[in-house]
């Protein structure tokens, strides 16, 4: 009998090539390639052999409204679109630590409490471990079947016997073992293997079906990236270990909106879910303050009100350093870049230093505006009042352009106390901004203005 030739896969695209490489030729990415056994008997094609005729159903047909399962926990349920759609795949995917499987323990019992039937399997605790986590979160009673099995085929028969549960917890993806591989777990092979079988199940049974996924040290999803484009949602689990909070978003979501947010707090007695994350990551008992600014964001379909800090200082002549934390480096080198060209704020020769207070991630270009102020708050060593909030997309020639959802972002900002606002002049094409939300709006065209509202010399800019 012949022996199995080698050969090497790559854990992103999937491309097969027949010796390792330090990158793959087909999607270009580093370090993804690792090895795999092929099968024994490789597909040889069709053949002559016809497959049955598939019935092509009209695009207008009858369609029902998607029965979901909440689960009770406000913030989960917001995140995948008003609750768990039956016979779909979720992956949830996080740091080490940061407390996946206590939010997954406490989503479970949320739903067994409401009549569900959980069954929550780990391939990587004990029973003993799960249950000491359940009774210090106060969730000892709770209905919720536990197990702790790796085997793909053994979970598929259980599952599969009698009644489906309404939600099962994989936890994690990584462990899983398919007995038709010969590959171990945690193998590109195995977790696509896996994956799929646990996916089809949940589709037969209509299963809710979520998958705890591990990330590598450069914040992806362990294992091939074919994974995300299998499961119906995915979303990361986002905290840093200094800050208590933490935030579920949704990258991807077949049957709800991408990018909304769910904020947590890391407590004593698990996750707590915070309704209003404004509060938490703006702080109005502190005065203002050189070099930090209030942004009034837009997480998904939640305005959001957080605080940018920066600091510009001298640094070595040739060698400034650039220090940014829950920001775009590469945004911040173009806004500094058309603060020194389009508006004369030497900041070439300093180091600068920004962060987004309380660990949140912002990705949205309305920042622009927000980032610009502190750091010529910073630079002229000037503070922003403190009853003022920004938002504005800044573009290379140094103007302000509208934003999307200005008028939320005003309401939310007004509901927290805050007076006046600087932003953009509003998109007259799209309907523009409701005046009168009861905050004073001054408005900027150019980043000229904005720089102008900083003379070096003492008193808040209002």
């Amino acid at each position: 009998m012949a022996r199995a030739e080698k050969r090497f896969v790559c854990g992103d695209c999937g491309a097969a090539r027949p010796r390792w490489a330090g990158r793959c030729d087909a999607c270009g990415a580093w370090n993804s390639i690792a090895e795999e056994v092929p099968p024994t008997a490789a597909p040889r094609g069709l053949g002559e052999g016809k497959g049955r005729v598939i019935d092509f159903l009209p695009l207008d047909g009858p369609g029902g409204v998607l029965g979901r399962r909440p689960c009770g926990i406000g913030e989960i349920d917001r995140v995948v679109g008003g609750g768990f759609v039956p016979g779909s795949a979720v992956l949830l995917a996080g740091d080490p630590g940061i407390g996946k499987s206590t939010l997954l323990l406490q989503a479970a019992a949320a739903l067994a409490g409401r009549g569900g039937r959980i069954a929550y399997i780990s391939g990587e605790e004990g029973l003993e471990q799960i249950r000491m986590r359940a009774a210090r979160l106060g969730l000892g009673n709770a209905p919720v079947g536990l197990a702790a099995a790796i085997d793909v085929r053994d979970i598929a028969t259980s599952v599969a016997d009698g009644t489906p549960p309404d939600m099962v917890v994989i936890d994690s993806i990584q462990t899983m073992y398919l007995d038709t591989l010969d590959s171990a777990p945690g193998t590109v092979a195995q977790v696509r293997g896996s994956a799929q079988e646990l996916i089809r199940l949940a589709k037969r049974t209509g299963t809710v079906l979520v998958l705890v996924g591990h990330v590598t040290k450069e914040g992806q999803i362990a294992g091939p990236r074919v994974l995300e484009h299998m499961v119906d949602c995915v979303l990361y689990f986002e905290g840093e270990r200094g800050h208590q909070f933490r935030i579920v978003r949704a990258i991807k979501n077949r049957f709800g909106p991408t990018d909304e947010i769910g904020v947590f707090e890391m407590t004593d007695r698990g996750l707590a879910e915070i309704p209003n994350p404004s509060s938490l990551f703006v702080d109005p008992e502190r005065g203002p303050v050189p070099g930090a600014a209030v942004f009034a964001g837009v997480e998904g379909s939640r305005p959001v009100l957080v605080e940018i800090q920066a600091l510009v200082a001298p640094g070595p002549a040739g060698s400034p350093r650039r220090t940014v934390v829950g920001w775009d480096a590469g945004r911040l080198a173009m806004v500094l870049a058309v603060l020194e060209a389009r508006a004369g704020l030497r900041l070439s020769v300093c180091d600068v230093y920004l962060n987004v207070a309380g660990g949140l991630r912002i990705t949205e270009p309305a920042a622009d505006l927000a980032v610009a102020a502190a750091l010529a708050s910073s630079a002229a060593n000037r503070a922003l009042d403190h009853g003022a909030v920004i938002f504005g997309e800044v573009g290379l020639a140094g103007e302000v352009r509208p934003v999307s959802q200005g008028e939320a972002r005003l309401k939310e900002a007004a509901k927290l106390g805050f007076t006046h606002a600087l932003a953009p002049v509003p998109d007259r094409a799209q309907g523009g901004e409701a005046e009168g939300q009861g905050i004073a709006v001054r408005r900027l065209t150019h980043v000229r203005d904005l720089v102008a509202l900083f003379p070096p010399e003492a008193g808040p800019v209002r």
